[in-house]
């Protein structure tokens, strides 16, 4: 008796947890809302420093490359200015949106020849070898020269101030420093900047980066050429000639970045806006071209038709992403067919309602990172993507500078004739995605979800859970999330498996079962889900409500 009253208690303690007074019983917690100005990041001390640019009169672009900034020093298993940026900007005087690619590409003396000489099939993920261009600061100057209006050394300066004096290192992002330890900790460099008294800091430890301090002074003060054609690339280029890389003083100096139109398709009324190849942004709007045409209010969130309905149409888009997603300026990609609705229904016409498939035919003409999103009072929005790649990149990381190189050149192929084949002077395929959502021609919604192959579909799902689902803002990222995943990379074959799925928990074991029975295999994973912030303007008040990753260290704030 004494257990079983026990076995109750726990019971209806553990059920409290979940209970909420209104929304969603798996939402984390209520909305933010804000009138002037609103930042969500993916760290607090981040979040803070961009709502801090904008109290001292600094706009939403200003907000965006601090908070970034910032995220480089907090959270370097994910980001830092060794990567790459993307970004997409609606310009409150323009009434516009403005794309931003800020991606660097392969070393002009690596060749296909290389790798072949040396039986390789793929690129190896750490070391000097799938090192690119790192494109991120360029990306900051390209944004302050079009929409900035504070001074770079003023974005840049609280940064300064927390790696000179340090910070608490957060739980999640302790977690992913300690695990890097054992993959890229042996390169020269990384011990020095990353593991104070030999050793990888823990929740909580006071971290100093000094060495990221100074480097952000140089680039304060000498701007984008100073990283790229001063002393900090000449450190770049000696180091990676040391480590037997191929990144060199020139493909630094030369380095671009190229603002770019974005793409959309409308979905039940709403139009969604991706960047165009070499990143993977369109698969999602060929995700939703696919999914409008079913009834998915009907079907219901979390039923197995619903599931089942979404993976194969991931299925279909991610074969297309395979063949055709790559650096359009040594390929004609067809992106416009790709994302027409006409495309899309011949797509649909392959799915079969009752049975997963193993295999999608292409159609005819892991990774950290992190994401931001800033707004200020004069209605200027900013969705902003960055990362290293495979979590701290490559390991390779200059003397002196506190930063690490990306690993991005990993996504090359080596299949000749494959659209994404590595050729010298050409940007590799790319998972990081920024979005954004216009209604009627006016900013709606600012988003992102980071996480390798994970974005697309998680770009989709967010969609979804507010305007098929009814959800808010908060509860379309905290909703338990489905991940196919499989083969049909662009460095690998066509799937021929089928892939597997992975369901967060929330979702009943009759729905798996079902799932099961139509043909899906299910496998169990965990931190695959990505990492959500949003930021959506009401359109009658003005006003900004704002949301973060329940999953991550994340934050949004308002003022």
């Amino acid at each position: 008796m004494r257990i079983l009253v026990l076995l109750v208690v726990f019971i209806s303690f553990n059920s409290l947890a979940y209970d909420r007074i209104t929304g969603e019983p798996f939402a984390s917690r209520s909305e933010v809302i804000a009138q002037n100005g609103m930042v969500a990041t993916s760290q607090p001390l981040a979040t803070q420093v961009g709502l801090d640019i904008l109290k001292r009169g600094g706009n939403a672009i200003d907000a965006a490359i601090a908070a970034n900034a910032m995220l480089g020093l907090v959270e370097p298993t994910g980001n830092g200015i060794g990567g790459d940026l993307f970004a997409i900007v609606w310009d409150a005087k323009t009434k516009q949106l403005y794309g931003l690619n800020a991606s660097g590409r392969s070393p002009k003396s690596l060749t296909l020849d290389y790798f072949k000489e040396r039986g390789l099939d793929k690129i190896p993920p750490f070391g000097p070898l799938p090192v690119s261009v790192p494109g991120a600061v360029d990306g900051w100057f390209e944004l302050h020269g079009k929409f900035g209006s504070m001074p770079m050394a003023s974005i840049l300066s609280p940064s300064i101030e927390y790696a000179k004096n340090g910070f608490p290192v957060s739980e999640l992002i302790a977690y992913y420093m300690q695990r890097s330890v054992a993959r890229i900790g042996q390169y020269k460099g990384f011990k020095e900047t990353f593991m104070p008294d030999g050793k990888a800091p823990v929740k909580g430890q006071i971290f100093r980066n000094p060495n990221l301090a100074a480097t952000y002074e140089k680039i304060a003060s000498g701007g984008k050429d100073a990283f790229y054609k001063g002393d900090i690339a000449r450190t770049i280029a000696a180091y990676m000639k040391d480590q037997g890389g191929f990144l060199s003083y020139e493909d630094l100096a030369t380095h671009s970045s190229d603002w770019v139109e974005p793409v959309s398709t409308n979905y039940r009324g709403y139009d969604v806006w991706e960047l165009p190849p070499n990143g993977q942004g369109i698969a999602a709007l060929q995700i939703l071209n696919i999914l409008e045409q079913y009834d998915l209010e009907g079907m219901g969130y979390g039923s197995p038709e619903y599931i089942h309905t979404f993976v194969e149409a991931k299925k279909l888009a991610f074969e297309d992403r395979a063949k055709y997603y790559a650096d359009p300026a040594f390929n004609t990609i067809p992106v416009d067919w790709l994302i027409s609705k006409e495309y899309a229904q011949q797509r649909k016409a392959l799915i079969n309602p009752q049975r997963a498939a193993k295999r999608y035919d292409a159609g005819l003409n892991d990774g950290d990172t992190i994401y931001l999103t800033t707004a200020d009072k004069e209605g200027n929005m900013v969705s902003l993507i960055q990362s290293n790649y495979r979590g701290m990149g490559s390991g390779m990381t200059p003397d002196g500078l506190g930063f690490i190189l990306q690993d991005r050149g990993e996504m090359f192929s080596l299949k000749e004739g494959h659209f994404n084949v590595f050729e010298p002077g050409k940007r590799p395929f790319h998972t990081i995605i920024p979005a954004f959502v216009t209604r009627n021609g006016k900013a709606w919604l600012s988003f992102g979800v980071m996480g390798g192959g994970t974005q697309p579909q998680m770009h989709a799902q967010i969609i979804i859970n507010m305007l098929d689902f009814g959800m808010n803002l908060q509860e379309a990222g905290d909703a338990p999330r489905i991940l196919h995943s499989g083969s049909s990379e662009p460095t690998d074959e066509i799937m021929t498996d089928g892939g597997y799925v992975s369901l967060e928990s929330g979702f009943s074991a009759k729905t798996r079962r079902t799932l099961v029975q139509m043909g899906h295999v299910l496998r169990d994973v965990s931190g695959s889900y990505g990492g959500y912030q949003a930021i959506m303007r009401d359109p009658n008040t003005g006003a900004y409500y704002g949301a973060s990753e329940s999953r991550k260290d994340g934050q949004a704030a308002g003022y």
